[in-house]
């Protein structure tokens, strides 16, 4: 098992390989604060890289073995290759080199406590209500966010070594991989079927998740999601359940809808103790999330009082329905969603808010998400007015031919639904422009660049609305 501890300096120059992700750069910036010498390579620059520098790492765009000098330990992300050459040249070095999620897991126990959050859906959103309810506690946490957060200034805090709070992706089992003190597990979906051969499959990995806590951990589970039962019989932690519909110790109940699309419900909790609870934040999924967040912090012991007030104060964390701007009196929005249950979260959220037409420009993310879910993306569409498919985005992947955008559009259409193809975003951007009107909402989705759309749009004519999120 690797070992890190912040305060030996064992490996005092330290490369990341792919430094410009989002959880990547989190933890560059965590070791450039505790005396590390960085470096790091990605394939572009930007303004996440453009930070680090200014921090003091060395980057270097484009990857190449020569930039491997010097250096004690190889840190690589899950996007990269085992033939990348900077990979290639630390193996033939004797370099240590070590996966992304492996470091995350050492550096957890480098604090007292630490949350993981989990789950196939909404980890960002919850991570970041999490975020605006603990960092104004007394636990002072860092924070690593796979997403941009005003509250904290971006995507990483740097806190106490009191509590650590994080993601945990499940992807290639790497929440296995993790040690936190608390896990939470929002829902357990089907989804990275290029790596996990089923449902079973991924549901088994969360529950050896589940199995890994000790007896003074905490597990925090959604008890609607079908797999929990399963988890919650294999671990030795201390368990808390939310939900909607089950018997549950933070139960919503009374869920109403404000005429901007807001939830607010009556929490119980331990079905004792009843308080009010109002979002900022639209959608059902986000009483979900909510509810995972007040447990935690209720757990941690943040008092309830300060907890409901920072959770109202909650507006979004950016691409998850965040309103870009207007174009001739419509709204321009932008989610990142990109699975079958996100994208219909996000489009019965929006439908509750207006009774204009919703235009969703959806850019596909990953051949084998694309062809594997194909009838459940499909079947995901149905609140949007409209729907234009643009090109898959590859990601890590290479186009095998087997499944185009194409595809998804004759799918969507077989079942009544109106949707196109329209493979450029010039093209998308010349059909918004020449349909929508005033009170329609412009709602581009996915986990690639297609949020390049409504820039672009709103450039043209447009409002910006950066100030405007919690209007949404």
């Amino acid at each position: 098992m690797f070992n890190f501890y912040l305060d030996s300096h064992k490996y005092s120059n330290i490369h990341f390989i792919g430094i410009g992700g989002i959880s990547m750069s989190a933890l560059a910036e965590i070791l450039i604060s505790e005396g590390y010498n960085v470096s790091g390579s990605d394939a572009k620059d930007s303004i996440i890289v453009e930070r680090l520098r200014k921090l003091g790492a060395k980057i270097y765009i484009g990857h190449d073995e020569g930039n491997i000098q010097d250096i004690d330990l190889v840190i690589y992300t899950d996007a990269i290759t085992k033939d990348n050459e900077e990979y290639v040249k630390a193996i033939s070095l004797d370099i240590p080199v070590i996966d992304r999620a492996t470091f995350l897991g050492a550096l957890m126990k480098n604090y007292n406590h630490s949350i993981a959050v989990s789950g196939t859906h909404g980890k960002t959103t919850t991570t970041s209500m999490l975020s605006t309810i603990l960092n104004h506690s007394k636990l002072n946490p860092t924070i690593l966010l796979g997403g941009e957060l005003d509250e904290i200034g971006g995507n990483v805090k740097l806190g106490s070594k009191e509590l650590l709070l994080t993601e945990a992706c499940e992807y290639k089992g790497n929440i296995l991989k993790y040690f936190p003190t608390m896990a939470i597990i929002l829902n357990i979906d089907e989804d990275h079927l290029d790596y996990f051969e089923s449902i079973e499959h991924i549901q088994d990995t969360f529950v050896q998740y589940a199995r890994n806590l000790d007896a003074n951990g905490y597990l925090v589970i959604n008890s609607d999601d079908v797999g929990s039962e399963k988890v919650i019989k294999n671990t030795k932690a201390k368990v808390y359940t939310f939900g909607i519909h089950s018997d549950c110790d933070y139960k919503a109940e009374d869920i109403k809808f404000s005429k901007e699309g807001y939830p607010s419900y009556t929490l119980k909790i331990k079905n004792d103790r009843s308080y009010v609870v109002n979002l900022s934040v639209m959608g059902l999924h986000n009483v979900y999330n909510s509810l995972a967040s007040i447990a935690a912090a209720h757990i941690y012991g943040v008092p309830m009082e300060d907890i409901l007030e920072r959770i109202t104060l909650y507006t979004g964390v950016h691409r998850r329905l965040e309103l870009k701007g207007y174009y001739n009196g419509a709204k321009v929005i932008d989610d990142y969603a990109h699975h079958p249950t996100e994208i219909k979260a996000t489009l019965n959220a929006l439908r509750n808010s207006t009774s204009g037409n919703i235009y969703c420009v959806f850019q596909p993310h990953t051949y084998t998400r694309t062809k594997l879910l194909l009838n459940s993306f499909a079947e995901s569409f149905d609140s949007a007015d409209k729907i234009i498919i643009t090109d898959i985005y590859a990601a890590r992947e290479k186009d095998n031919g087997l499944v185009h955008s194409k595809d998804l559009v004759n799918a969507i259409f077989d079942r009544g639904f109106d949707a196109i193809y329209l493979g450029s975003f010039g093209e998308v951007e010349n059909y918004l422009i020449s349909n929508v009107k005033e009170d329609d909402i412009i709602l581009t989705m996915g986990a690639g660049n297609v949020y390049m759309i409504g820039d672009s749009i709103i450039q043209q004519n447009g409002q910006e609305g950066s100030n405007e999120k919690a209007a949404v």
